[in-house]
């Protein structure tokens, strides 16, 4: 029963992350905020709250920090493999070819974050917890980052904002009735988003996985689907620039997750509370996301869809996967 629920519920994701992409699409063109403002804060928002659900109820609902932890880094990780898949499927070459440099910035806040979090769990599991009554000192450093990076991109995007192509879904519903089917499809993508998070606890429960290795791994796959349902429609009708921000600005924004999550657990700071072995993960969402950085400095050449940008990030997400192993 359990997996004809996971079934039912990545169908309704599949459908409803094509029409999230599509009227995503039609709002930032006729708007004029541009994809990469869409991707890294409407639809980044949207498809993260599954990882937002799962984190508050692994501390809440089963005093699970590790787990917790372990499916927002872990998500990250599953983002930027991600994107080496869209740029494998990309046609007409490589997908960091045609990206817009705007997403550099939302890069670089993604990296300053992971590389906050990687030292604060060094930190509290070498030396101190520094704590701030029960939360820790990065809760506040990360929210100023996180306000401080969408200020930064949104200024950015308005005044670098190219000329963009009318979509080819413009002139069919009118912006009212865009806002409004874009709502509706947003709420059955959060709605079964959060619904497969449950599922994924539930499958992890049934199979004996639990809160092992295997049961995080697949926590963090099944919280991801969202964002790659969306990404990969957004690049079937064109718009590339809200594929990638909403890999990467779901990247920024689930480890945002991290001071929401410090907050409910009252006991001490969270990342005191988790393994040594997140910085295994930790390391490599900081270095898959300097390769990404290098990816849109150098726009990797493809030969038969394979490049060192795509192959270099599988490989870092494949040594990331055995080192949790061997760790966990």
């Amino acid at each position: 029963m359990v997996w004809l629920k996971l079934v039912i519920c990545v169908l309704v994701i599949f459908f409803a992350g094509q029409k999230v992409a599509k009227y995503g699409d039609v709002i930032a063109r006729r708007t004029g905020i541009g994809q990469v403002w869409m991707g890294v804060i409407a639809i980044s928002l949207i498809t993260s709250l599954p990882e937002l659900f799962t984190g508050i109820s692994a501390v809440t609902l089963v005093d699970a920090p590790d787990l917790a932890i372990g499916d927002l880094i872990g998500a990250n990780v599953f983002n930027l493999f991600n994107l080496a898949l869209l740029d494998i499927f990309h046609r007409g070459g490589s997908i960091m070819a045609v990206a817009s440099q705007a997403h550099r910035l939302t890069g670089w806040f993604s990296l300053a974050l992971a590389v906050i979090v990687g030292v604060f769990i060094f930190i509290s599991s070498q030396y101190s917890t520094l704590s701030l009554g029960w939360i820790g000192w990065y809760t506040p450093i990360i929210l100023i980052v996180y306000i401080v990076a969408v200020r930064q991109i949104f200024h950015y995007e308005k005044k670098h904002l190219a000329m963009e192509e009318p979509s080819p879904y413009t002139a069919e519903i009118s912006l009212k009735r865009t806002y409004l089917y874009f709502g509706i499809a947003a709420v059955f993508i959060i709605g079964a988003g959060i619904w497969l998070a449950t599922i994924g606890e539930e499958i992890s429960r049934v199979t004996g996985w639990g809160h092992s290795f295997v049961g995080s791994l697949f926590l963090a796959f099944t919280t991801t689907l969202p964002e790659i349902t969306v990404s990969f429609a957004a690049m079937r009708i064109g718009a590339v620039d809200m594929a990638v921000a909403n890999m990467i600005g779901s990247n920024l924004f689930n480890l945002t997750i991290i001071p929401v999550i410090d907050l409910i657990y009252s006991k001490e700071p969270i990342l005191a509370q988790v393994s040594e072995s997140h910085l295994f993960t930790a390391g490599a969402v900081i270095l898959m996301s300097l390769l990404f950085l290098a990816g849109l400095r150098f726009k990797p050449a493809r030969y038969f869809r394979l490049s060192w940008f795509n192959v270099t990030l599988i490989i870092l997400f494949l040594v990331s996967v055995y080192l949790s192993f061997v760790m966990a």
